[in-house]
Order: C-alpha cells, then structure tokens, then sequence
C-alpha cells in the first residue's frame, strides 16, 4: 500500500469515528504539503477522498472547503477538464447534503474553472448539466433555468419537466409565459436544436391538459399544434419554424402579428437579440446622435472606427 492510500485510510478512519474536525485540518495540511512541492496528482487524491468522506458523513461544511480546495488545486495544477477530473467533481457534487451552503459556491467555481482551462467559454455542459438538475431536484427553478440552458443535450427534457410543474401551479393561461423561459434563452444561446426539443417536451405535456384545446395543423413541410386559447404558444412554435427558415422579413411580419400580446411580457429585448443574430435585423442603439457623431469623426468618419461586436448568425439548423 502507497504512503498516500495509507493517509487517506487513516482519515477515512478517523472520519468514520466522528473525528470530523480533526480529519478535515489533517487532510488540509497534508494536501498542502503536495501543493508546496507542485506534486498535483498526490493532492488530488488526499482532496478528493477526503472530502467525499466527509460528505458521506453529512460534513458539508468540512467536506465542501475541501472541495473547493481542490478546485484550487486544479487551477494551480493547470489541469483540464476532462473525464478524469470532471467525473471526480461531479461524483463530490453529487454528494452534498442538501441545503449546503457551500455547494452554490462549489458549483460556480467549478464552472470558473471549466472556462479557464477548457473548451466552453460559459463553462462546460455536462457541469452545468448536472448542477442545473440538482438545482431542478431542489424546486430552485432561477438556477436550474441558468444551468440547464448551457447543459448538454439532455438538458431540454429536465429544463421543460421543471417548467411544466412550476406551470401547473400557476393559472392555466399562464403556459406561454413558462414555455417563453426555455425557447428564448435557447435561442440567444444559439441552440436551435435544444429550443425545439424544448418547446416538443412542454407542449405534449400541455396537450395533455383536458381543459386545453389543441387543433392539429400539417403541411407537408412540418406538423404544429394551434392552441385557440393560447395564442402565445403559437407564437412561440411559429418563432421556431420562422428561425429555421431564417427569413428576415417572415419574422418582422411574426413580431408584427402578436405585438399587442406581448408588449407587457418584457419579451421584446430577447426578440430584439433573435431578429439580429438570425435575421441581421440590428438592434437600434441607444445613444446620443451629437456624441455618435463626434465619436466618427474623432476616428476618422468611421473608417477607422472599431467594429462594435456584432453576433454572428449561427446556422438554421444543426446546432446543438
């Protein structure tokens, strides 16, 4: 048995003796001692043991300091996410006692992390996959909504079970505004695919409702369900086909048609950022003309000027 398996062995025992606080500072000072000789892999090992012990014990104070310590140790480490150290931190977020305090915290450093050092600039998938689910599990639909836009394909089925019961407590004319929660971000994220799944998985359960009218309405190109009493719904699934077909001005004649069932819905900015990122429909600036004008002047009539970020049109179809 190597020295490390031997110290872990030792904590776990004392862990399982209740020695919980003398546990977690021998496991800190030991980690520490690796850190110090940049020996990341001993660390990990020591951090990650130690606080899935704890954890298991219902430690979540002790167990998530050392959770986040080793997150520290991967940063410092410069290690990637991969399977390796992805499934150590999910496996240790899994295993918080619920209502931890520490876990929010853990959660949002691991996707700190994830951007730093991988391949996702709002952080990986799967991380937000399974923290927007635990948040989903826990009835906090405001972070699971945040998670689980950013998740992995999987995510539009836990995101549409979590909007359709937060519904169902609701008014039944109240349907649009919860379908509204998932499609739109989807699409300001780029995800066609997901706002579709979405929008599918919701509406089969509205159907469902027997006090809800549901006409069926094919063509030969695509199949929609009209709901006469919930015309933003329609409105919704309409949006989609409309961004798929990419068709700038199908999609002002759209906005146009339900304006006036929306206008107090606080919709209009997300539609404003869908007409620019599909349609090339550009977001009218807000500014002052004189200092507008000063300011191309100063760079040389706008020739010169640098380009505002515009947000490329992602494909109409494909995405994921």
């Amino acid at each position: 048995m190597s020295k490390i398996e031997k110290t872990i062995q030792r904590q776990q025992q004392k862990i399982a003796e209740g020695q919980f606080y003398e546990a977690h500072q021998q496991l800190r000072v030991i980690a520490s001692r690796y850190v110090k000789q940049s020996n990341w892999p001993a660390a990990t090992d020591i951090l990650f043991q130690g606080a899935q012990s704890l954890l298991k014990a219902g430690q979540g104070g002790s167990g998530g300091d050392l959770c986040i310590f080793l997150l520290d140790v991967f940063t410092k480490g410069e290690v990637k996410p991969d399977s390796g150290s992805k499934g150590k931190l999910l496996t240790l977020l899994r295993a918080f006692p619920k209502n931890e305090p520490t876990r929010k915290k853990f959660i949002n450093e691991t996707v700190a992390w994830s951007s730093k050092l991988g391949e996702y600039p709002a952080g990986d998938p799967d991380i937000h996959h399974v923290a927007g689910t635990l948040y989903a599990d826990d009835l906090d639909p405001y972070d699971a909504e945040r998670h689980l836009i950013l998740g992995t394909k999987d995510s539009p089925e836990t995101l549409a079970i979590l909007e359709y019961s937060w519904y169902e407590a609701d008014d039944s004319h109240t349907a649009p505004l919860y379908a509204a929660r998932g499609v739109l971000p989807y699409l300001i994220t780029g995800n066609l695919r997901a706002a579709n799944k979405f929008f599918l998985l919701y509406t089969s359960k509205l159907g469902s409702k027997s006090n809800i009218g549901v006409q069926e309405c094919s063509t030969q190109a695509s199949d929609l369900r009209v709901y006469p009493s919930l015309p933003l719904i329609n409105f919704l699934g309409l949006l989609l086909l409309t961004v798929e077909r990419g068709e700038a001005a199908l999609f002002r004649q759209l906005k146009s048609h339900y304006a006036s069932h929306f206008k107090d819905l606080g919709w209009n900015e997300a539609l404003e950022q869908i007409g620019e990122m599909y349609f090339g429909i550009k977001i009218p600036r807000q500014g002052n003309p004189m200092m507008d004008m000063l300011g191309n002047m100063l760079m040389g009539g706008g020739g010169g000027s640098k380009k505002k970020g515009k947000v490329e049109a992602p494909p109409a179809s494909g995405l994921d």
